[in-house]
């Protein structure tokens, strides 16, 4: 694999996180133990997976001017991510996530508040220099126009376009349409194809109608049961590599971050997806977002067993 060059444009947020031993139900107080503080926001996480699988990466974002904002620049210092387009604001607080973790199973519960990540307009990531890009990757933890600006400006300079659609809410066509890669889970793939989440159209199905409707190819997240690619002209399905899982909270981050560096190495969009399940998977062995997501050699080692 090459070094490419890899502009992320998305959100940060600090992590709060505590375990129960089940999920809370409607109205219901639960005791929690092992609370912590950690880095979170999911271009921010995407950004330091990038750069821990090799990649040159620049990061584009807005954090507030405060406790929070100053311990973000930190990591990214200590990580080696570009933090040129990274705005500090005194107009409101660094965003902040809640997250609830079942201690058995791993499974979670977060709440967002974004703070300054809904303050990157459109206007200011349409001036930053994208030429040189392989990929933009993108979510939609920051306003919708600002992740359409980063794809349109991809589009521009020939990089592979990815936009991961979490937290989804439904996307005018014109926007589907910048999409190379769309990285839902199934719920959110349901909601983009206009659909209850609940229906019970196939996964399948479903990325066909994403496809109908402008996105180039869909790599759908299948949690345990890994990943199914879609494109104009075929489907494929591929497993999740086995794994006991401690907690899930950064897989998709992991996984949309070995995506785009693969597919950044030149890599085809199914060798890409093989690399990006691999990558997700060991997420779920470690406990927290940053401490869990792999480097380089650790997917290429278990890649090569």
């Amino acid at each position: 694999m090459t070094e490419p060059r890899i502009m992320v444009v998305g959100s940060y947020a600090t992590g709060l996180t505590m375990k129960v031993d089940r999920l809370p139900c409607s109205g219901e107080t639960l005791l929690g133990s092992g609370y912590r503080v950690d880095h979170g926001g999911k271009g921010s996480n995407q950004a330091v997976g990038c750069a821990r699988l090799g990649a040159r990466v620049s990061f584009v974002a807005k954090i507030g001017k405060d406790a929070f904002g100053d311990s973000a620049l930190k990591l990214y210092r200590e990580e080696g991510v570009n933090t040129e387009h990274v705005i500090q604001t005194g107009a409101t607080a660094t965003g902040v996530g809640f997250i609830i973790v079942e201690a058995a199973s791993g499974h979670n519960c977060i709440t967002i508040d974004p703070g300054a990540n809904e303050l990157l307009s459109a206007a200011e990531v349409a001036k930053v220099d994208f030429s040189g890009c392989k990929v933009v990757l993108t979510q939609l933890e920051i306003p919708v126009a600002a992740a359409e600006a980063a794809m349109a400006r991809g589009r521009e300079h020939s990089a592979v376009t990815i936009l991961n659609p979490a937290p989804v809410r439904p996307l005018p066509t014109e926007v589907l349409k910048l999409v190379d890669v769309l990285t839902p889970n199934e719920t959110e793939a349901k909601v983009l194809a206009g659909e209850r989440p609940d229906c019970s159209l196939s996964p399948e199905e479903v990325a066909k109608r994403l496809i109908n409707l402008g996105v180039k190819n869909v790599v759908m997240t299948l949690g345990e049961r890994g990943a199914l690619m879609v494109t104009g002209e075929s489907v494929v399905q591929i497993a999740a590599i086995r794994v006991k899982a401690v907690d899930t909270t950064g897989a998709g981050d992991a996984f949309n971050a070995g995506l785009a560096v693969s597919l950044g190495s030149g890599a085809s969009l199914e060798e890409a997806v093989r690399f990006a399940v691999i990558a997700g998977g060991l997420a779920v062995t470690k406990e927290g977002v940053i401490p869990s997501l792999p480097r380089r050699e650790e997917v290429a080692s278990y890649a090569r067993e």
